[in-house]
Order: C-alpha cells, then structure tokens, then sequence
C-alpha cells in the first residue's frame, strides 16, 4: 500500500450489456444486464482495490444509477465524500460485446449529470494531499463542463502530477475536438495513457513513435500507448520502452486501458515518484511501473466487465 493519495476526476456510466435470449424465452423484448461503469470511475476502483488512497471527484446522479455506483465506489475503497450529488439523470451506455469479448457502444449522454461542472462547483473539490489527479475521457471535452475542468488542472498542476487518458468517443464527440484540444491538454498533464484506437483518431497514420515525440513537445514528459495484446509503448522524455501483455484468457476487454492507468499510478506512487513533475522517474522505473500496469489490465480482461483484480490477487508492484 502507498501514502500517497490519488484524486480521480470524470464520470461515471451505466453499462447495459446485452444478453443473448434464452432458448425458451420469448422472442420479444431484449434483455440487459447493467453494472456500473465510465472510465474515471473504473479508475478509481482499481486504484483503491489495489490499495492507494483514492478520492472520487463525480456529478452522481439521485437516480437508481447513481445509487449503484456510489455503492460500487465505497465498497471498492473509494472515498466519494466530496463528489456532487446532481439532479440531473446518469449516463448511460448500451454495449454490444462481439464473439472477441470487444464492446460496441451506443451513447445516452444528453443533459446528464457528468458535464455539468461549475467553476464553483470545482473551486470546492479538495485536493488536499493529493499527489496525483488523473482525468480524462468525455468529462474533459464535453460542454459545458469540459473548459471548467482544464481549468481546474491548470491550478491543481501547482502541487500534483497530471495524468490524462483521452478515451475519445466518436459516437459522441467528433475526433475533431480532441485533436483541435491535444495540445492544450499535454501542456497541462505529466501521463498521457492512451490506446492504440485513441492514436488513430488523434493522429491518423501516424505510428506511435513519431505520436510520442509529437505529444512531448506539446509538454507531456511520460507518453504511454497501450497496443492490446502487443502490449504497451512507453515514452519517458523520448526514451522508450516495451512492455508485452501478459498471456491470458480474454472473457472482454471493457476497462482495460482504465485498469492498465490505475495499475501505472499505483506502482509509480508505491516508488514516491508522484507529486510533481516526474524528475526522478528513470526509464527502468517506467518498464517496470508498465509491466505492472499491464498485468493488472490482463487479470481485468479475464473476467468478465470493468471488475478490476485487488492487491491481494496480484504481486507486489515494483519497490
């Protein structure tokens, strides 16, 4: 366990995954099975259930959804404390799971909860003892929130290390508006974590190498491309390092890359190297906070949903 805290900032979605009829069933009506997901939320789960301090900073719906997930937050660890309780609906998402275990999304996200930050409402969100505030995905683009937030990491950046995963979501936000914010946001953050599909829409055609250097000059000191099962690429002030993913039985894939992010932030809190500007990291440290990072995406991967493993189910990570 570390004492360093991390603070995690986004949403929270209902997963509704679909499920095939049954043989006797009748042929009308679908039936989904919802459990609690968003990609800052699986975060901050696996972050707690592998034992940093972690605080979630979430719009949470009253409604029956927002229920669920504040009660998955506290019972993996999670302090939600100074979440907002919001009036406005959740989010919710319709996932399609292929014969491969990947998940086809559809979006119901108008006028919901996660958006609606207020300069006010973020003025009051703690980051006492915080080392580290990770962000990213839909809250940190989408209006009218998504400005409030950037401009919250801008003053939190003051006294903790910024770690930003993109999660860009087509069906809901043209690519478009992230390469036209990319920029702005590796001059804000430390980590940029991002996947292979996230590339293609950030910088199409572009090979990871050349992506890393174009996103360091931007001003992120630690770039890390997640490739599925080729592994991870890491870019530590342009040197690079590879990481393979761990052999495993895939029942899906939904919260890898959130599990990959949380198990990099905990293995690069448990070494002390959270809380500023990345200096002291050296490019062994990275490998081996990836290597970490990888094995806790894969033990997510073999179950099925975003239920991310607990430090008791995992070696230690790197010391």
């Amino acid at each position: 366990m570390t004492n360093q805290q991390i603070t995690v900032l986004g949403e929270c979605v209902a997963d509704a995954f679909t499920e095939p009829p049954r043989p006797t069933a009748e042929p009308e009506g679908l039936t989904l099975r919802v459990m609690p997901g968003g990609g800052p939320a699986n975060t901050a789960v696996a972050l707690a259930r592998l034992g940093t301090p972690t605080r979630f900073l979430g719009r949470l719906s009253s409604d029956v959804f927002g229920d669920l997930f504040r009660d998955r937050l506290t019972r993996s660890g999670v302090d939600v404390s100074s979440s907002v309780t919001a009036p406005e609906p959740s989010t919710l998402a319709v996932a399609d799971l292929d014969a491969h275990g990947q998940a086809t999304y559809s979006f119901h996200a108008e006028g919901t909860a996660d958006w609606q930050w207020t300069t006010a409402e973020l003025a009051a969100a703690p980051l006492d003892n915080t080392a580290c505030l990770h962000t990213g995905s839909l809250t940190l683009i989408r209006e009218p929130g998504g400005r409030h937030v950037e401009d919250y990491l801008a003053t939190a950046r003051e006294q903790a290390t910024i770690s930003i995963d993109p999660n860009v979501r087509p069906l809901l936000v043209p690519p478009a508006a992230y390469r036209e914010r990319i920029g702005r946001w590796c001059a804000l953050t430390d980590i940029l974590r991002l996947s292979e599909d996230d590339l293609t829409h950030l910088l199409p055609d572009t090979n990871p190498n050349d992506a890393c250097d174009i996103w360091h000059a931007a001003g992120a000191r630690l770039v890390i491309i997640t490739l599925g099962p080729r592994g991870a690429l890491a870019s530590l002030d342009g040197t690079r390092v590879t990481v393979p993913a761990p052999p495993t039985d895939i029942a899906d894939t939904v919260g890898a890359g959130d599990s990959f992010t949380a198990g990099l932030l905990h293995a690069l809190a448990g070494l002390g190297r959270l809380g500023g500007r990345l200096d002291s990291l050296t490019p062994d440290e990275t490998a081996a906070c990836c290597a970490y990072a990888a094995l806790v995406a894969a033990r997510t991967c073999a179950v099925p949903g975003a239920n991310p493993p607990w430090a008791d189910q995992l070696p230690r990570p790197p010391q």
